[in-house]
């Protein structure tokens, strides 16, 4: 049930954090992961590792934000591997500013990455999806639940991202596409280590207030990623599902 032997699975920002965490459970779980990111190096380096690990893994550099160079990585990849079944769009940034501060070209640059992308990989994928069928995984947050002083363009584009998925499982269900949104909560990352340096006190908070009682960790992607990649959730569309050690319903 939750095989992806012979399944090709495309990671945006799948170099490190959260995309690699869960690049990593596709890949255990038998897909080849193709990892898509800006940073050509960072990115061959990861496939390496999935390789190492015993995984089959592919990289190819993109700016996910261009329309033009989202359509050669989807050519590419066809041109490559002749498929894809499961597009997991998890490129994302944030800029940490109280909305009054925030320039114009930030906010841009913020929903530019984290939610205009997952719109143009979306469109430029659905046909090589609808072959077969196939699965979208796309990353909101937290921040897609709740407000934060400081991630008034970043909770945004979270927020958008949970209802751009709910619209494409409606709008795609008729081709067996299945669309959910995973919303991480407190992920001990590169982007959360900033956070932590910025926000005074934040690491006290975050134990304080996670029945789980720590921070998660990338490896904790892995298992909800499997799940939404595979057979197992063909009868799950548009939900958007917390994996934040209990940090929403406390």
């Amino acid at each position: 049930m939750f095989d992806l032997t012979g399944k090709i699975a495309l990671v945006t920002g799948g170099n490190g954090g959260i995309g690699l965490g869960m690049a990593q459970g596709l890949a255990s779980a038998g897909a080849l992961v193709v990892i898509a990111g800006r940073n050509a190096e960072k990115s061959n380096q990861a496939a390496h590792a999935l390789r190492i690990a015993g995984g089959h893994a592919d990289a190819i550099e993109a700016d996910v934000t261009d329309e033009g160079l989202v359509q050669q990585l989807f050519d590419e990849l066809e041109r490559r591997h002749g498929r894809l079944d499961i597009l997991v769009n998890n490129a994302g940034t944030t800029v940490r500013k109280h909305p009054d501060q925030l320039d114009l070209h930030e906010w841009r640059y913020v929903m530019d990455t984290n939610l205009t992308s997952a719109f143009l990989c979306c469109k430029a994928a659905h046909q090589l999806l609808k072959r077969q069928g196939g699965k979208v995984i796309n990353i909101g947050s937290m921040m897609s639940i709740f407000g934060a002083p400081y991630a008034a363009a970043y909770g945004a584009s979270k927020g958008g991202i949970v209802q751009f998925t709910r619209s494409i499982a409606t709008a795609w269900a008729s081709d067996n596409i299945q669309a959910n949104a995973v919303l991480p909560g407190w992920i001990d990352t590169e982007l959360t280590q900033g956070a932590r340096e910025q926000v005074p006190g934040l690491n006290e908070r975050v134990l304080a207030r996670t029945p789980a009682g720590r921070w998660g960790a990338p490896s904790d992607l892995a298992g909800i990623a499997v799940f939404l990649a595979s057979s197992a959730s063909d009868f799950v569309t548009g939900a958007a599902i917390p994996v934040d050690g209990g940090y929403s319903i406390s």
